[in-house]
């Protein structure tokens, strides 16, 4: 098949640079090297792989992950692949992503399949009759849903065990197997385990930004609004965005505008001369802080400083009334998953749900309506405050305080559980709560080789710039 790299079909992401790979994948390849979302699109483009070859590896590879599917859409792909295969042979694709596999958490809706978010309880629910806004827009420009991930039952849990379907476990060659984190936890080791280039999580409380930083991933949680959420399964209204997982930061502003409906990708790498962090010290004392994480993001911070960038540390006051809130009030993501979900908690089908979720969620029956009046009324403050004290600059902080926690101990002990979970999930909760986009980058690895990583933030709707920002970043460490 002839080369058509036209640069009117090309995604614009502006001084951006990636390898590119001169040569077809191998079948020994397929499924397990590191191919990224733009990597995969000058493939097509240069027609050295195929729709149909795409799909083909996706699906082979899927067969051989276990739990990180709950439905594999077999042949919707193939079909879809089949005609995208014609679009590209006849020099006509949709876009430059025509015929690349995705995969999407199963919270989202796609046609003809069933959307059982994670839970037991849903297992006979009807099937979908229409695809969820995104995966439409994504649809139309020829990109290919191969399957629906596994995740925390109901989306309500930080480390992604799931007692129905299993529970998906990275490849990583560590001393034992690790939660991959969650909610999204089949999304991300999707994409950690070379299934597909990239794929799409919601984001409630962490859900996207904690197994992006477990499984050693860029993770991208928009503000809330920045894609249409019809056809997602909600669990707090208030407070779900949605995002995608993949390898670099190139590869999440990619696929942000295509889930936008945008295939000719403006966003334009950040000046890093001109951006400031404020790395929040209050955060980096914290005792529970494991000591990989906090140096890591030291590290990864001076290299940002020596290469250009403003970097400051300070408390953010903000950050700690913010976690204060949390602690004294309670978290209105649990309150609106309650209202949402206590009906099924307390139904026929209640006892039939994991134990730690049915306990978390019965737990928030308890909080008081006027803590919500007061967390609203708060929450409306510490945005604005969290506006005047950053002033246009970037808030770093860990995305989770420690390196995936062992799975056995976690399974075994469900105070335990309960317990890791919300340490978990504490410094990403910050960001959801006041509607702060944020970017997990990795930083490094542990000792024995375990992922940590590092979170951006900007203030509500700024995503754009957050995006430019991380491009610029991971532009700069890539020379390192």
């Amino acid at each position: 098949m002839p080369s058509r790299n036209s640069s009117s079909n090309w995604p614009k992401i502006a001084n951006v640079s990636f390898r590119l790979l001169d040569q077809p994948i191998t079948p020994q390849e397929k499924g397990t090297s590191m191919i990224t979302l733009l990597q995969t699109a000058e493939q097509l483009s240069k027609g050295l792989t195929t729709p149909d070859e795409l799909i083909e590896s996706a699906l082979a590879a899927a067969n051989h992950s276990a739990h990180v599917f709950i439905t594999v859409l077999q042949q919707r792909a193939i079909d879809d692949a089949k005609a995208s295969t014609r679009r590209w042979q006849q020099g006509a694709p949709l876009s430059p992503f025509d015929g690349i596999p995705y995969a999407v958490k199963d919270l989202l809706d796609v046609f003809g399949s069933r959307t059982t978010a994670g839970s037991i309880t849903r297992v006979d629910a009807p099937m979908a009759v229409e695809d969820a806004h995104v995966i439409a827009t994504l649809s139309a420009l020829g990109m290919i849903p191969m399957g629906k991930t596994n995740l925390t039952e109901f989306a309500y849990s930080g480390l992604g065990v799931n007692p129905h379907f299993g529970t998906p476990t990275c490849d990583l060659a560590v001393d034992e197997s690790r939660v991959p984190g969650g909610s999204s936890s089949g999304s991300a080791i999707a994409v950690q385990r070379g299934v597909v280039s990239c794929s799409i999580g919601t984001d409630t409380s962490g859900s996207i930004r904690i197994p992006a930083a477990f499984n050693g991933l860029v993770g991208y949680k928009a503000s809330t609004g920045r894609y249409s959420m019809a056809g997602v399964h909600p669990l707090a209204v208030t407070l779900d965005s949605l995002g995608p997982l993949a390898h670099t930061v190139a590869d999440c502003v990619a696929l942000d505008a295509a889930m936008r409906g945008i295939q000719d990708v403006a966003t334009e790498t950040a000046d890093l001369s001109r951006l400031r962090f404020v790395i929040d010290d209050g955060v980096l004392s914290d005792p529970a802080l494991q000591s990989a994480v906090r140096h890591n993001l030291l590290l990864i911070m001076e290299q940002l400083r020596t290469a250009g960038a403003q970097v400051e540390r300070r408390t953010v006051r903000a950050v700690a009334r913010t976690r204060e809130l949390i602690a004294r009030e309670g978290w209105l993501g649990a309150i609106e998953a309650w209202r949402l979900l206590g009906p099924i908690v307390e139904g026929p089908q209640g006892h039939r749900m994991d134990r730690r979720v049915r306990h978390r969620l019965r737990a928030a029956k308890d909080i008081a309506p006027e803590n919500e009046t007061r967390i609203r009324h708060a929450r409306t403050e510490l945005m604005a405050a969290m506006q005047q004290e950053l002033d246009g600059a970037i808030l770093v902080l860990p995305t989770v305080k420690h390196v995936a926690p062992p799975m056995a101990a976690l399974s075994a002990d469900d105070e335990l559980f309960a317990r890791v979970n919300l340490e978990t999930l504490s410094l990403t909760m910050i960001g959801s709560l006041l509607n702060m986009p944020g970017v997990a980058i990795p930083s490094g690895t542990d000792s024995i080789g375990l992922p940590t990583s590092i979170l951006f933030s900007t203030t509500q709707g700024c995503d754009d710039a957050l995006l430019s920002a991380c491009l610029a970043i991971e532009t700069s460490l890539d020379g390192v």
